[in-house]
């Protein structure tokens, strides 16, 4: 039996398209690596100017003193080196041994001195950019997953580990705030925000409009075919990563802005 030409093209296409998909893929993580080395040195720097007496003093996180923030970035960071791990050499490395454990080790981590914490998220970071900036391309398309057993290209972790460096950064409440994130970090830190949100079955539906930096709009729509009324609400990005992440309750926000469910 012969084969069409057009089947022939049709069958010889779909490894090149999966080759152009995992090209695709790294070149997106790839590119973000410097942002998230600019963030990690930024973060170093507010770390390093925390002396023992202010350290442990609350965060903005309830609960939560700044050691315990500081602890949860550099367990974040060996985390995501074991989803790394697992993309690269295909043999599974959870996040976490479980979710009891990391809840442990924060909770352990965050009575320790101030220049042991510090040297513990320089040694976290430094681990997390080795492992990311020696990927091969072709893992950064394989799936993984991190605390929700949903599935997802290794090529989102460095967008997720730019998203905790700020987010905890401004949790601090350290002099950081949304409004010190520079321009072209704002946009990533926004789509990971809203990944968390969009259709939660506890949500509300929401059209959010968000105006960058550079002039353009960016639109997403949270919780999609809810029966109840749809919520406009537009702005700035560095006022809608705070609302998305539950750091306000939308201010600076235009339009009818709801209460979001828990971060998390």
């Amino acid at each position: 039996m012969s084969i069409s030409p057009e089947a022939s093209i049709g069958q010889n296409d779909v490894p090149a398209q999966r080759r152009a998909d995992e090209r695709s893929a790294a070149r997106r993580a790839v590119r973000l690596l410097p942002l998230v080395r600019q963030a990690t040195e930024r973060l170093d720097h507010v770390v390093a100017g925390l002396g023992e007496d202010t350290i442990h003093r609350p965060s903005g996180l309830p609960g939560w003193s700044r050691a315990h923030v500081v602890t949860h970035l550099a367990r974040n960071a060996d985390g995501l080196v074991n989803l790394l791990t697992w993309a690269r050499t295909g043999v599974e490395h959870p996040m976490y041994a479980s979710n009891a454990d990391r809840d442990a080790d924060i909770e352990e981590g965050a009575g320790r001195l101030a220049q042991v914490l510090v040297e513990d998220l320089r040694a976290a970071c430094d681990r997390f950019m080795v492992a990311a900036t020696g990927m091969p391309e072709l893992a950064w398309s394989a799936s993984v997953t991190a605390r929700l057993p949903i599935p997802f290209p290794a090529a989102n972790i460095p967008s997720m580990r730019l998203h905790e460096l700020w987010v905890h950064m401004v949790d601090l409440d350290a002099g950081v705030t949304f409004a010190d994130v520079p321009d072209e970090h704002l946009e990533h830190l926004v789509a990971e925000a809203v990944t968390r949100h969009i259709n939660r079955p506890d949500g509300k539906r929401v059209r959010l409009t968000v105006e960058l930096p550079d002039g353009h709009e960016r639109v997403w729509d949270l919780v999609n075919g809810r029966d109840e009324d749809r919520h406009d609400v537009s702005g700035g990005a560095a006022a809608a990563i705070a609302w998305l992440t539950g750091r306000s309750d939308g201010d600076g926000l235009d339009g009818d802005v709801p209460i979001l469910p828990a971060w998390g």
